[in-house]
C-alpha cells in the first residue's frame, strides 16, 4: 500500500510541476514516474533508509535565517550589478571550517552554495574551497555566523 501511495504522490507531483494534461504526455509521464519508483524500490533505497536529521525547531529556525540571508545577499547582487561603481572583485578563498559530522559538511557547504555571490567548490577535511563575488562576501563568511548556527544544531 505505500508503495502505491508513493507512485501516486509521485506522479500527482509531475502532473503539479508539468502542468500537461493531454493523454500521450500524461501516459508517457506515468510512465516515467513508474520507472523512477520501481529503480528506487529495486535499489532499496525507500523506507530502509533512516534519516539522519530529524525536524526540530533549530532546523525551522536555521531554514528561515538561511532564507533572510539569501534575500539580503540577492538584493547585494543585484546592486553590484546595476550600479558600475560597487566593485565586484571575485576571490577564491580557503575557508577554514570546524564543522564535523558529514551532514553539517554538507548543510554547511550547500548553505554557501545557496547564498547568491558564493559557491563552494571543494569540500577538504577541515576546509571550504569558496568563490566569492565580493570581498565583502568573503568577509561574512569569514566572521563565521553561518558555521556557528549549523554547529549549534547538533546534526
Amino acid at each position: 500500500m505505500r508503495k502505491q501511495l508513493f507512485v501516486l504522490f509521485l506522479f500527482a507531483f509531475w502532473v503539479l510541476l508539468s502542468g500537461q494534461f493531454s493523454p500521450l504526455l500524461l501516459g508517457l509521464g506515468a510512465l516515467s514516474v513508474l520507472l523512477v519508483a520501481g529503480l528506487m524500490f529495486r535499489m532499496n533505497r525507500i523506507d530502509r533508509q533512516p534519516s539522519t536529521v530529524q525536524p526540530s525547531a533549530g532546523i525551522f529556525a536555521y531554514a528561515a535565517w538561511l532564507a533572510g540571508r539569501v534575500i539580503r545577499a540577492n538584493f547585494d547582487v543585484a546592486r553590484r550589478i546595476w550600479d558600475p561603481e560597487l566593485p565586484v572583485r571575485p576571490v577564491w578563498e580557503r575557508l577554514d571550517t570546524q564543522v564535523e559530522t558529514p551532514v553539517e559538511k554538507t548543510l554547511y557547504a550547500n548553505s554557501i552554495t545557496l547564498t547568491p555571490g558564493t559557491l563552494t567548490t571543494d569540500v577538504g577535511e577541515d576546509h571550504f574551497r569558496v568563490h566569492c563575488l565580493s570581498r565583502s562576501g568573503r568577509a561574512e563568511l569569514e566572521r563565521g555566523e553561518m558555521e556557528r548556527r549549523i554547529r549549534r544544531l547538533g546534526v
